[in-house]
């Protein structure tokens, strides 16, 4: 999955100049006239050494039409930066390889790739998003109540894992539309908008995954084939077939204004930083969508005026940015990409400037 996810991302972020926002693209003081891809390397650090604004490097990519799969990036590929009719322009040239001719001539050709090449490098550091692509749920309380649930297993057990046979019961629909594989999910963190305090959702958590193995009415026979924790009674079932997750991201302004907040940290306690995970209190209602991009402020601190003697609130700083991954109703998933100084809970998360 990983290695597919990277070329998706790569493709899809060399492909988007239609959909992009219109903003002035300024080039980074000190900036590289040519760069030579690395391992590890991803499509944002690359244009982040060229751009002031990472996200827009495909408003000023150009089309090398003598290369096939111009759109992918190797490590060995040279990045090149030119100017056509004065504007800043960025194209590929191939990593050449060298061929010693029988007269002792050595010929440089460039490397012929194909597009499913894995060693592509990927638009955002694939590794950070892949499980919540996948894992990740945001439910509603109705779902939560309206989905099929474990009701026991074998020997009288409460407590299951990998090898395992549960049963499931689905009283409402009695499995009209039976998939071969089930994630088994538990409910968990409520998302509360911090302005509002409308309830925007609730968390469902994977625990394991599992396949049919025997179906009589309203009960499922499930063998456990994969398990992250124990799998308890009352666990949620949700179909792993149902849910179709875009991949392809073309990184972008909102198409409106979007003001959210940060609502939720991953395996983070007090802030976060680069390749961290979050969630945000807006989604597709509010006109997100994946590939999406927005800067994140922090709140100023409160000092105290020691000629008045009362108490002021600095002005609110950029504290880095992020790019929307996965997206809800009403919440979405966003990976930080640059941070300048830890981001905290309730950070505002916001259209970039100019791109509205």
């Amino acid at each position: 999955m990983m290695k597919s996810v990277q070329r998706a991302f790569t493709v899809g972020l060399m492909l988007s100049v239609a959909t992009l926002a219109s903003a002035a693209v300024t080039l980074k003081e000190g900036h590289p006239n040519k760069y030579y891809v690395k391992n590890g390397d991803t499509l944002w650090d690359i244009s982040g050494r060229f751009l002031e604004e990472p996200w827009q490097w495909p408003e000023i990519w150009q089309i090398n039409e003598e290369i096939s799969n111009p759109h992918l990036i190797y490590p060995g590929d040279e990045i090149r930066l030119s100017y056509v009719n004065g504007e800043p322009r960025l194209s590929v040239e191939r990593g050449v390889q060298e061929q010693v001719m029988d007269n002792g001539v050595v010929k440089l050709t460039p490397k012929v790739r194909e597009i499913a090449n894995d060693e592509a490098i990927p638009a955002i550091p694939a590794s950070a998003i892949a499980a919540y692509l996948k894992e990740g749920l945001v439910v509603t309380r109705q779902e939560i109540q309206e989905a099929p649930y474990i009701v026991g297993g074998r020997d009288r057990r409460v407590v299951f894992g990998e090898g395992d046979t549960v049963y499931a019961r689905d009283s409402r629909t009695q499995w009209e539309e039976l998939d071969q594989g089930y994630g088994i999910y538990r409910t968990g963190e409520q998302y509360v908008d911090p302005d509002t305090n409308e309830v925007l959702g609730y968390e469902a958590r994977q625990v394991g995954l599992s396949r049919v193995s025997n179906h009589e009415g309203e009960m499922l026979s499930l063998r456990v084939t994969s398990s992250t924790e124990d799998i308890r009674i009352d666990d949620r079932i949700f179909s792993t077939e149902d849910r179709r997750v875009r991949a392809v991201l073309y990184p972008s302004a909102p198409d409106t204004k979007v003001e959210a907040k940060i609502i939720r940290f991953f395996d983070r306690i007090n802030s976060v930083a680069r390749n961290d995970v979050v969630v945000l209190s807006k989604g597709l209602r509010d006109g997100l969508k994946e590939g999406n991009v927005l800067d994140v402020f922090g709140a100023g601190e409160v000092v105290r005026d020691r000629q008045l003697g009362d108490n002021v609130q600095l002005p609110r700083e950029k504290t880095g940015s992020l790019v929307i991954f996965r997206v809800f109703d009403k919440v979405s998933y966003g990976l930080i990409m640059e941070s300048t100084r830890p981001i905290y809970m309730n950070d505002a998360a916001e259209s970039p400037a100019g791109s509205y």
